[in-house]
């Protein structure tokens, strides 16, 4: 194995921490020491970035005593002690002081690494309302561009110009920004974004009231989000003075859009808040979200005013860990209550794009074939309440089960269950004849009497049914709904032409197979059929995913269609990075690794059995990866190249070729295979 494979650093991600000190009333020496003790605890974490809070040299909420050349000296030798510190550590430590410069005084941010002063960042903005005065005692930072500052025996670069960026380790760049810029209507980090950084950081003092810190995180998740950046945020906590406010030491660590890591507030013991962030699929985000570069060349390329301050890092490369959650189930959220959210907005996007086809065509009649199995039965479903939102009785939708070789007894029976249940017009078209006929004339040795399975034995079945309902809707002045997935689509588990890749309106195209299960448990759950419509889905819900082409071997086991391609739960994994994120197969096979080792680790979305929780060692994880990338890169685009309309649903993205996918359908997969096999 490579072995940058279990490193964070060889895998894109800069491990972050927000640092909560324990501070004091203008104890500068007990604050410095305070800031190396958490250095060499973030050090030994592996920490590459610490932020601090604002002011943490001196103390924040000490008034007219940031004015007293006493206390700003102690401030410079402070800093000189934390540089000094710094020598012996492989981080880069974000603090802030006071600082004078040019007969002015500035709140400032000092990047240190190894004992060098890499840059200081003056605050642009300075509240002066309700309890903030700050005016009294700083110069506002707006406009200091091009300086230089001297300060504890070196000469560094001073402005709000300043970006931070590692010689060695990619995607390590980040800006600094402090507490009131979050607050401005332009923050300074989004034009730091706009020039290059990818981790944006404030260093914040930030007293506490009733409600602030939903406002905070508001602010982290919305300005990560917009920058398409992480964002890390310390507030000053317990031990700054009380004489009119409160602190509550809040760290937060986001990342476009997502809280990755938050600290306990309150908490009287100092301690770092640790994430590591995914600096590469943030650059990835960037190249795809067309909006962010556009909003750069608006403001006149901002990366052309920033000076890029560069630093050796020197990673090692080693195997620690990952400090983040990663989802098992990318389309499955373990939160109940956010899962209930997600799947009311899923089903209800398929009613609607289905409901508005229906009124666009003037159909008489919905015409699909009902198996038993999740992705007829979720069709099914939709197009149900489609039709009592259109206020259209349900016996317009022709529902057919069709018997073939390998039709079992179960899913048979729940077909005509449900469709009674529903209260649609239901029929039976056993497709054995017609089939036996079709294999005669083809000279097929099944016609013969030879148990000999294939593909054209497979797809004589699945092309019939689908011949059929094409038909029956010519006959009935209907169209035929569509009951294939996005996973099927992904791995092209479907047939070119046949109802799960071929039909009128796809409904199911834009819903991957993990998410299926739990749509249909959400109906049952929030009361949106009657008792034995939900009786029916939950019987529906326990059957084996088989395509039923194949009769049962020897031992009644019947077709499995995961014992053949894998595992729809890493299948999804990897569609999700693949498609939405564009992530590399090596980085990939890494996150399902962390995600999949241990079934025992993390939280499992509500309604697993127990037995589907499994793990995955590496060795299962690349087998079936490399499956997957094979067929999604070589085998089955000429299927979705010509998919019909469906809607889209993930925010994971769509497979149309009008939409969110569009790739040649002869190409090839070794690109992706090779940077697996170099694992």
């Amino acid at each position: 194995m490579n072995d940058r494979f279990l490193s964070i650093h060889g895998q894109g991600f800069v491990r972050v921490a927000a640092a909560t000190p324990t501070a004091s009333a203008g104890d500068v020496a007990a604050n410095v020491q305070g800031i190396i003790d958490l250095a060499r605890q973030g050090d030994a974490a592996a920490v590459d970035l610490i932020v601090f809070p604002e002011l943490g040299v001196s103390s924040y909420a000490i008034d007219d005593l940031l004015l007293q050349d006493a206390l700003l000296d102690a401030v410079e030798a402070g800093i000189g002690r934390l540089v000094e510190a710094s020598v012996g550590l492989k981080l880069v430590l974000l603090v802030g002081a006071p600082l004078r410069r040019n007969g002015r005084l500035y709140n400032t941010a000092l990047a240190i690494a190894r004992g060098r002063i890499l840059g200081v960042v003056p605050k642009s903005f300075l509240p002066n309302y309700r309890e903030y005065y700050e005016k009294r005692w700083f110069a506002p930072g707006a406009g200091c561009v091009g300086l230089e500052i001297a300060v504890a025996g070196q000469v560094a670069p001073f402005g709000t110009d300043l970006i931070f960026a590692a010689d060695d380790l990619p995607d390590f760049v980040f800006h600094a920004e402090i507490c009131e810029d979050y607050w401005a209507p332009i923050p300074p980090s989004s034009r730091g974004a706009l020039a290059g950084a990818l981790i944006l950081c404030n260093l914040s003092a930030s007293n506490i009231v009733i409600g602030k810190a939903r406002e905070r995180d508001l602010y982290g998740a919305s300005q990560s989000a917009r920058a398409c950046a992480a964002y890390v945020y310390a507030a000053a906590g317990t031990g700054e003075s009380t004489t009119d406010l409160a602190w509550d030491g809040q760290a937060m660590i986001h990342e476009l859009g997502t809280q990755l890591a938050a600290s306990t507030r309150f908490d009287h013991e100092a301690g770092l808040t640790i994430a590591d962030v995914d600096v590469g699929r943030l650059r990835q985000a960037r190249m795809r979200f067309g909006t962010f570069n556009d909003c750069a060349e608006a403001e006149g390329h901002p990366e052309t005013r920033f000076r890029r301050i560069g630093f050796a890092h020197t990673p090692d490369y080693a195997d620690v860990g990952l400090r983040r959650d990663v989802a098992r189930f990318p389309f499955v959220p373990t939160d109940p209550a956010r899962l209930d959210e997600d799947c009311y907005e899923a089903f209800n996007i398929q009613v609607e794009g289905l409901a508005k086809r229906i009124q666009s065509t003037g159909a008489r009649t919905l015409v699909i074939g009902v198996s038993g199995g999740l992705d007829s039965t979720h069709a099914l479903i939709v197009a149900a309440k489609a039709c009592d939102r259109l206020g259209r009785s349900r016996e317009t939708i022709l529902g057919f089960t069709m018997p073939g070789f390998a039709t079992g007894d179960e899913t048979k029976a729940n077909a005509w269950a449900l469709m009674r249940a529903l209260g649609i017009t239901a029929e039976e078209l056993d497709i054995r004849p017609a089939a036996k006929q079709m294999l005669a004339d083809l000279r097929h040795p099944f016609a013969s009497g030879q148990p000999v399975y294939d593909v054209t034995f497979e797809n004589v079945q699945a092309g019939l049914r689908t011949d059929y309902l094409f038909r029956l809707a010519n006959d009935r002045h209907g169209f035929v709904i569509g009951t294939g997935d996005l996973s099927e689509m992904a791995l092209g588990w479907c047939t070119y032409g046949v109802g799960d890749q071929m039909s009128h309106y796809a409904v199911n195209a834009g819903v991957p197979k993990t998410l299926i299960q739990f749509l249909i448990r959400w109906c049952v759950r929030s009361g949106q059929f009657d008792g034995e419509t939900d009786r029916v889905l939950a019987a529906i819900l326990g059957t084996e995913i088989s395509p039923e082409l194949v009769p049962a071997d020897a031992n009644g086991a019947i077709q499995s269609t995961q014992s053949r391609i894998g595992p729809y739960a890493l299948h999804d994994f990897f569609l999700h990075y693949t498609v939405r994120y564009g992530l590399a197969p090596t980085k990939v096979a890494f996150l399902a690794w962390h995600a999949w080792r241990d079934a025992a680790a993390g939280e499992w979305p509500a309604g697993i059995p127990d037995e589907e929780r499994h793990a995955y060692d590496l060795d299962t994880i690349k087998r079936w990866l490399e499956e997957f990338l094979r067929r999604f890169f070589q085998t089955s685009q000429f299927k979705r190249s010509a998919i019909p309309n469906g809607p889209k649903v993930s925010a994971g993205g769509s497979l149309s070729p009008r939409g969110d996918w569009r790739a040649p359908s002869d190409g090839v997969a070794m690109p992706w295979l090779d940077q697996l096999r170099s694992m």
